[in-house]
Order: structure tokens, then sequence, then C-alpha cells
């Protein structure tokens, strides 16, 4: 897993963020697993979280960051969990096809964590 730069503005507004880049070890599960064709389904196993598909990019973070201010005041008791059930569903799911991720040239599979977790969590199901 590569660990994913957080800005400082958006790590000072929500401290307990992590976002990390999981594309390489979904990609390497996949051949592991030896399907040609179906759809992958990416989910987090912490109760907090969630799979997004995104390019890593500067813009996308600053956007974030007005998001979840705009979604959830900085002073809101539970915060974390306001914005992981207002972000949307936790899972991705990606298509694949010669056992490899359909993804785009820029796209990554990135795991947000909002609690901290000491050793954050996915599964991979594959249906195919």
């Amino acid at each position: 897993m590569t660990s994913v730069e957080i800005p400082y503005s958006i790590a000072s507004a929500l401290p307990s963020l992590t976002v990390l880049d999981i594309t390489n070890e979904v990609r390497h599960e996949l051949r592991a697993a030896g399907c040609e064709n179906g759809i992958a389904y990416i989910s987090p196993l912490d109760e907090v979280g969630l799979v997004r598909v995104q390019e890593r990019e500067s813009g996308f973070f600053s956007d974030f960051e007005e998001l979840l201010t705009r979604l959830v005041p900085h002073e809101q008791s539970e915060r974390e969990r306001l914005l992981c059930l207002l972000l949307g569903p936790r899972t991705e799911q990606i298509p694949f096809a010669g056992g490899d991720l359909c993804l785009g040239t820029w796209q990554r599979i990135l795991l947000f964590g909002f609690d901290r977790p000491s050793e954050p969590r996915w599964e991979l199901t594959l249906l195919g």
C-alpha cells in the first residue's frame, strides 16, 4: 500500500483521515485469482472507511476539503461517522477484462479511513 500525501489543511481539519493507494495490491490479488473477466468489488473492513476510484491529483484534495466542511461542520460530534455515511456507498465496483482492472490511465483505487486504523484492511470479491 502506498500512503497518499494529504494537504495540511485537510489533515488539520480531519486529523483522523488516512488515504492509501491500494491499486497495485488489488491488481496483484486479481492476477493471483486467475480470473479473466468480471467485476471486482473492493470493500473496507473497517467500520469507518470507504473505497473510491479517483485520480491522484492535488485539485481533488482541495475539492474534498471543501466538501467535507460543507457536509459536516468541524465541531460536530462523531464527525467521521457522519462523513462516511454521507459520502455514499463504501464499496467500489470495478470491471476487469483480460485479467486486469479497467481503470483510466491516471485512475487509482484509494482506501479512505476516518478513524486512523492501525492496519487499514480491505477485501476483494470477484464476480466473473
